[in-house]
């Protein structure tokens, strides 16, 4: 099942709804408030805003997950999970502009598989991970890599605003622990690789970030990136493809 988050053609209503066949089914209600109901209210797919798929009180992002994106920064792995968070502010939605600062000279894309949380979750065991999870989505973690550097931490090189596409919807059907991650740039494959190369795999993601904080429905879980990331500039459109999820697409400016 896709679940979008989206405003219909001439309203400024948002609902949720389910794709199916390039036609978007409105919801009764959120998703993240129990049983999904449809109504019989519905729209062509191409017609309505596509928006972030949902409203996460926080992103936590997982650093060097994949051994050859390690390799690529010249990093250790970490023996635990390397987590660090992303600001709600920093999330937009399919076909929402990345916007560049001019404190940074060097914006990178970053192709990820997102983990959306469907019910609070604390102290989660590996075993029973899955039970939270409403669904996974698209997302890019784009990343000021010169100002990560200069900084050493990560706040700042990853929370501008924009710096967190997610989407295009939450597919609630998937199996994560093999499925392809890839970037385009501009049309040219940068990115492709599998989650099963993951150092930590999902569930055992879930069990460590929530042993350290409380997750909401809504919050997200990102990764981590394969090998390959690059360079964006004003003019670009990257691309982050999730096999079985879609494809999330986001011109930059």
């Amino acid at each position: 099942m896709k679940i979008v988050r989206f405003v219909p053609p001439g309203k400024d209503s948002i609902f949720y709804g389910v794709v199916k066949d390039e036609r978007v089914t409105v919801t009764v209600a959120s998703p993240f408030e129990g049983m999904i109901v449809e109504t019989s209210e519905e729209y062509d797919l191409n017609s309505v805003k596509l928006l972030a798929p949902c409203q996460p009180t926080k992103v936590v992002a997982v650093g060097l997950n994949y051994k050859d994106h390690a390799q690529e920064l010249g990093m250790a792995l970490p023996d635990e999970p390397l987590i660090f968070l992303k600001p709600p502010s920093s999330v937009i939605g399919h076909g929402d502009q990345i916007c560049c600062p001019s404190s940074s000279n060097q914006v990178e894309y970053e192709a990820e598989l997102a983990v959306v949380i469907g019910k609070r979750a604390k102290d989660v065991i590996a075993e029973d991970a899955f039970n939270f999870v409403l669904g996974y989505t698209c997302l890019n973690d784009v990343t000021a890599r010169d100002l990560q550097k200069k900084d050493v931490q990560f706040t700042r090189s990853k929370s501008f605003d924009t710096f967190c596409p997610i989407g295009p919807w939450i597919e609630t059907r998937l199996d994560p622990s093999d499925v392809h991650v890839r970037s385009y740039l501009n049309g040219e494959k940068r990115q492709d690789s599998s989650t099963s190369q993951l150092v930590h795999p999902v569930e055992k993601l879930i069990e460590f970030i929530s042993s350290v904080m409380t997750l909401e429905p809504g919050d997200i879980i990102a990764t981590g990136t394969p090998f390959g990331v690059g360079k964006i500039e004003p003019g670009d459109e990257i691309t982050v493809e999730v096999e079985g999820v879609g494809r999330l697409i986001n011109p930059v400016g």
